[in-house]
């Protein structure tokens, strides 16, 4: 097992990592509450239909209230999440309730926010089943979408801890992992040449990974990911560098329809869109090419998808939440490891989008 310590500014906490750690969080939550009354674990039909029974039993002490959601970003909508707190009105959670998400990202997300608006707030745990959700499961960021933006109602709220049961992995199709691999090239690309290389090195096929090198890559990535969060724990400096491939990214999730496309692929198009704009703007001698067919080989789309209109998807990069006075800014690379946030003007956006 592997324990990664998260420090912002708010607070402190464990990220466990390793297989079969789901059998800890029983005694967990006896030495960390000790004054609790009820859990309501927020899962989707996937999850709840392949893993929750594993999860039930361990908490069998504990009698936990389910709320099941839909799968994917179907989960993050106002209509869910008012569904949710009513549950947890319904069976009477109170503040020494605990709220456990047991899904991906997307689970994450939602679960985050109804603790974080409960009763103006209860502790929640995230128990991720994504390899997407190394990176969303950590740092507190917690919202639903909205049809005009994804993620743009939240708050920032963090985790008791995280419970990273390795052994949820092994039942994820090949195109969540894919969009989880993406958080793991996005990581190496803002922070890590090394990491990067190896990557693109030793990576070849993403369905004959081991739970070892997963394990390796998810540790690192969550290191990552600290490093940024725990300087800028509410993204109003560095924090924003773990948004690259995000602005573009988030536009094509949007344009597509929630849940059509999912995010780590959409953030891909995104990352080569950003590396692109980083070459011809800013100097960065990145070997695009190679990167695009190592990422194709991968399976991985690199074109922005023929259906959808530049002018639409510059109106919804204006709405990112980078975006300042309808600035759009990206995120790009002075160098692999030296992200730097840019403004690009919407002639050079549109110019560069018609190139690309």
């Amino acid at each position: 097992m592997e324990t990664v310590l998260i420090e912002t500014e708010s607070k402190k906490y464990p990220v466990f990592v390793g297989e079969g750690i789901i059998k800890e969080l029983n005694a967990f939550l006896s030495k960390h509450f000790s004054n609790l009354t009820k859990i309501l674990i927020i899962t989707d039909q996937t999850v709840a239909g392949l893993h929750l029974e594993k999860l039930q039993s361990v908490l069998k002490t504990w009698n936990p209230v389910i709320f099941t959601a839909p799968s994917g970003e179907k989960a993050k909508t106002f209509e869910v999440f008012y569904e949710a707190l009513s549950t947890a009105l319904e069976n009477r959670l109170d503040r020494n309730s605990v709220i456990l998400s047991f899904g991906g990202g997307a689970v994450g997300d939602l679960s985050g926010f109804v603790a974080a608006s409960f009763m103006r707030g209860i502790p929640f745990i995230q128990v991720p089943t994504t390899i997407l959700a190394h990176d969303s499961a950590v740092g507190g960021k917690v919202a639903i979408n909205h049809p005009l933006g994804k993620n743009m109602i939240g708050v920032f709220y963090q985790p008791e801890a995280v419970f990273y049961d390795l052994e949820f992995l092994k039942t994820l199709p090949i195109h969540e992992i894919r969009s989880g691999f993406a958080e793991v090239i996005k990581h190496a690309l803002i922070a890590d040449p090394n990491f990067y290389h190896w990557l693109k090195t030793d990576v070849h096929d993403l369905n004959s990974l081991t739970l070892e090198q997963l394990s390796d890559i998810l540790v690192k990535g969550i290191r990552i990911k600290n490093e940024f969060v725990s300087q800028d724990e509410r993204e109003t400096g560095v924090r924003a560098y773990l948004n690259l491939g995000h602005t573009l990214g988030h536009a094509i999730e949007s344009e597509m329809g929630y849940g059509n496309f999912t995010h780590g692929e959409a953030v891909m198009i995104g990352m080569v869109f950003a590396l692109k704009l980083s070459n011809e703007l800013l100097g960065l001698a990145f070997h695009l090419n190679e990167f695009t067919d190592w990422v194709k080989r991968l399976g991985y789309e690199t074109n922005i998808p023929d259906q959808l209109s530049f002018e639409s998807l510059i109106g919804k990069m204006k709405q990112d939440k980078k975006s300042v006075g309808e600035s759009i800014r990206f995120v790009l690379l002075n160098e692999v490891g030296q992200p730097r946030l840019q403004e690009i003007s919407e002639t050079v956006l549109l110019n560069e989008l018609n190139s690309f």
